[in-house]
Formats: structure tokens, sequence, C-alpha cells
């Protein structure tokens, strides 16, 4: 599917549309397609709130949409084929053509898949130096050592992961330790190599892994949302290099060897008892190899990168991105969902729905086919929380809600005395008042069945069983007619035996006189 928003975003921040359509995983005509399509309906980032996804995929549908995309082979697979006798291009064309049809896609024609695959081999067989500017993007990636931490108490060793980037205009490094390669680590390392920098880039280029990238794919890499929105939040792009490329990110594939050699082996003697402890000791020694003059060119990483590049940084946001988790939810017929044991409303026309939802230190967002349908202050402390909104209740339910300890005393004094006693009895019943306005509401409305006069009849029988009564003993007592008198039973049997039907003795057998 075309990011069209993704593709308007990026453009806004200068980039290329080489590089968009690398981000994006489409052709670069595709881009230029769309952009200028985007200039003819006057469409410009930021984009007003009232345009979706959906709208924005019907603005373009069908006019600047992506032309179809043909179907490239296995490149590395035809290269170790060809090696075998009697192989030849024309034989793993047609087996390539056979493929597409069975899988409904459309082929390269052959002398288009004869010269990509020279372009292929060539691009095997050589190395381009990629001039880089100033601020134009970070290198990103784990070491593959790791540094030791001990634990103080049991002595054991424990790995730390040392997250490594690096500017390739200056080759500006920066270092930190983990105690995992998750998501939030890796979140976190950016955000501090940022701060470190004073700066953003305009590109970031990671690694495929899994915690910055879903789906690793050469055209159409799917990046993981709280970096999407990490990148977002900087305005910067994220270009994954290729898969097993590390030619795609020399400069970080470089300084990881450096950092394994001048950070990570030189503290291979020392102890660290804390995270804390080994940061500030490879702080120390990132500064040293920042300040190190170069060996083939004049002055150092740090000289380089504050004469030339620190001010063409992108200006870092007012206030630092908050990380956020993702998953997903199915709105219940209560139209709540839960996350982390607690419950959050959400608009009751979303019941049975799946809702994505974006999860942060200090909020709880909803999103339906990526548009914001709610949002909730997150709830702490013991579980099982419920965060509704007025607003997203049925008209049924907003009625219950008007419904207060006041407005329910006052319908049971105007029934009777013993009623009003049943009611304040379960009232105080439960910690929490709220919770007994259901079980007050239900003997209530039991007047409505049985009438207020045999209501409170039965509220006065069951007082005299117990000074608490509850809503199940006074609906037993009505259902088994226990609140009549015998005065009451016996007019009830003679009202039914006036309309009986007697038999007389002929019908026993007896013998008319």
């Amino acid at each position: 599917m075309t990011q069209y928003r993704e593709i308007l975003r990026l453009f806004s921040l200068g980039i290329s549309k080489t590089k968009i359509a690398e981000s994006v995983g489409c052709s670069r005509n595709t881009v230029r397609s769309i952009l200028k399509h985007a200039e003819e309906l006057d469409l410009k980032w930021p984009l007003s709130p009232e345009i979706t996804d959906e709208k924005l995929r019907d603005k373009f549908s069908g006019k600047s949409g992506p032309k179809q995309v043909r179907k490239y082979p296995d490149f590395e697979y035809i290269r170790k084929e060809l090696l075998k006798d009697g192989v030849n291009l024309k034989l793993l064309w047609s087996e390539y053509c056979g493929e597409c049809r069975q899988s409904n896609e459309i082929p390269l024609m052959y002398s288009q898949f004869c010269e990509i695959y020279r372009r292929y081999e060539q691009s095997q067989r050589s190395t381009m130096h990629i001039p880089r500017k100033p601020g134009e993007l970070v290198e990103v990636d784990w070491a593959g050592k790791t540094a030791k931490i001990f634990d103080a108490e049991t002595g054991e060793k424990i790995n730390a992961y040392v997250f490594v980037a690096a500017l390739p205009y200056s080759q500006y490094a920066y270092v930190e330790a983990f105690f995992n390669m998750g998501q939030e680590s890796w979140i976190n390392a950016h955000i501090n190599m940022y701060k470190y920098f004073g700066g953003a880039t305009k590109i970031i280029v990671p690694d495929n892994l899994k915690t910055g990238i879903i789906k690793p794919d050469l055209y159409d890499p799917q990046i993981n949302k709280s970096y999407r929105e990490l990148s977002e939040h900087y305005r910067t792009a994220i270009i994954p290099a290729r898969i097993k490329s590390p030619k795609d990110k020399p400069s970080v594939e470089s300084t990881v060897g450096t950092i394994s050699t001048w950070i990570i082996a030189a503290i291979r003697n020392e102890k660290f008892f804390s995270l804390a402890q080994l940061n500030s000791v490879i702080r120390e020694k990132l500064e040293r190899f920042n300040s190190r003059p170069f060996q083939k060119r004049e002055g150092s990483r740090q000289s380089v990168f504050l004469a030339e590049e620190k001010d063409l940084l992108l200006e870092l946001p007012s206030t630092p991105y908050e990380i956020s988790t993702w998953k997903q939810a199915i709105v219940q017929s209560n139209y709540h969902i839960q996350v982390d044991k607690m419950y959050y409303s959400v608009p009751n026309s979303y019941i049975r729905h799946k809702v994505d939802v974006r999860i942060t230190i200090h909020t709880i967002e909803v999103f339906h086919k990526n548009n914001r349908i709610c949002s909730h202050k997150k709830l702490t402390g013991i579980r099982g929380q419920y965060s509704t909104y007025e607003e997203h209740m049925p008209e049924s339910h907003k009625r219950y809600l008007n419904w207060d300890s006041n407005k329910i005393i006052e319908k049971a004094e105007n029934i009777g005395p013993s009623t009003l006693i049943t009611v304040k009895s379960i009232l105080n019943s439960y910690k929490v008042e709220q919770q007994s306005y259901r079980s007050c509401m239900g003997l209530l409305k039991l007047a409505e069945k049985y009438s207020e006069k045999r209501l409170e009849s039965a509220c006065e029988k069951a007082l005299s069983y117990t000074p608490h009564p509850s809503l199940k003993s006074v609906k037993s007592i009505l259902a088994s007619s226990l609140d009549k008198s015998e005065k009451d039973n016996k007019n009830d049997a003679d009202n039914s035996s006036e309309y009986a039907f007697t038999r007389g003795a002929d019908y026993y057998g007896g013998q008319l006189k």
C-alpha cells in the first residue's frame, strides 16, 4: 500500500525523491507522480486532522497511484545457478516467468531481466564512495561484543549490550550500554543519542533488527510503529540498510570495530557493579575517542563535528520523545478495553471492533483504522480500575449515571419507611457507594411489577427477619407472596371461588329426587 502521508511528510523535510522512495518502498516515479498530484490538489504537510488515510487514498486513487510493479527475481539464486553446467540466463528467465504466472505477478521482459542482472553483477564486484553531507544522516547499530557488569551480591556476570551511532561526515560517535536489546532500550538510545549530538539528522540508517524493523524487505520494509513515531517526533526519516549489506552503513560498521577496541576492550579488566557506573566510564572513553586526532586528515571527530556539522543538525523538539508501546484490543460489550488489567472506555459504536492502543507513561490512546477515537490518562495503582467518559455511553446508561444516593433515598422515602430502611441498609453494605446503586435500583423497580404497597410490605417482612435485608430476600418474599397477611390470602381465596365451577351430586353418582 502506498504511504501517501509519509511521502508528503518526508518531502516537507527536504528529503530527496530518491531517499523518499527508499524509505517508503516504492519507485522514484511513483513519488514524483504523487508529489505532482498533491501540488495540483493543494495538499501540503502538515495535513488537516479531517484528512484520514482513507480520504487521502481516495484523493490519489486512480490518478497518481503507483504503476503495476514487476516482480524482481532472486539475483543471488541466479548467480549460484549459473555456476552449474548447462544453465544459462534464458533457461532461468523461463523458469522465473513460470513462477510469476503461478503467483499472478508480472515478470520482467527478457531484455530487462538480463540488463538488471548485469547491473547486479557489477554492483557485487565494485564499491563506490558516496560523499555524505554534514548533518544528513546517522548510522546506528548494536556492537557485536558485550561489556560485563557484576552482581554485587552473587558476583554473577551480566551482559551489557552496547549501542553505537556514528555521523558519516565527521565520524563523530555516540555509545551507551543497556541490559537488553529490546525496543525500549533501542528507542531510549536514539533519544539519548540526539541529546548528546544536540540536534537531529534528516535520516536514520539502522540495521534490519526486529526492534526497529518489523519486516525486512528490499523494497517495502515495515518499520515498527514506535520507531516510526520517534522519526516523526524528530522530523527525520528511517531508511533501513539492505539485508546483509554492511556497505550501506560503512561508518557505523567501522566505528563498531574501533569502539570494540578503544572502549569495550579498554575496560575489560575493570569491574562494574551497576549500569550507571559502566556508562559513566564509557562516556569518559567516548570523549577521548571523539577527540583523538585523525590519522589521514586534519582535526578530530569532535573538532570536525563542532566546526562543520553541529550547526546543520535539525533543531530538537522542545520536549523529548515519550516512549510508547502498541497493542491490539477488542472493544468489549461494556464499551471498554483492557490494558494492563485496567479498563478504558471507547465510544459504544465500536463495540466488538478491533482497535490499536498506544501506551505511554502518562496516556492511553485508542485508534481505529489509524484514526484516534479517544484518549485517557493512564490509571495507576490497584488493578481493575475503570476510566469511563459519559459521552462513550449509550443513552440508557447515561440515564443510570445520573442516579445518586440522594435520589435513591428520596424515591424510597415516597414508598414507605420500611423501603427507606432497606435501601439505606443496601447503600451502607458496600465499601464504594456507587457499587450499591444497581441493587437499590433493582429493589425500587419491584414497585413497578408488584406495586408500591406490596414492596413496602415485603421490606417490612424482610426487616422482621434481619436488620440488613438484601435485594434477593425481598424478591423472594414477593415471589412467594409472604408479604401478604392471612386476611389478604383469605380474600384472594374467596375471590377466586366466586367464579369457580362447582360440581353437583349428580357428577359424583347421586340421583335426583
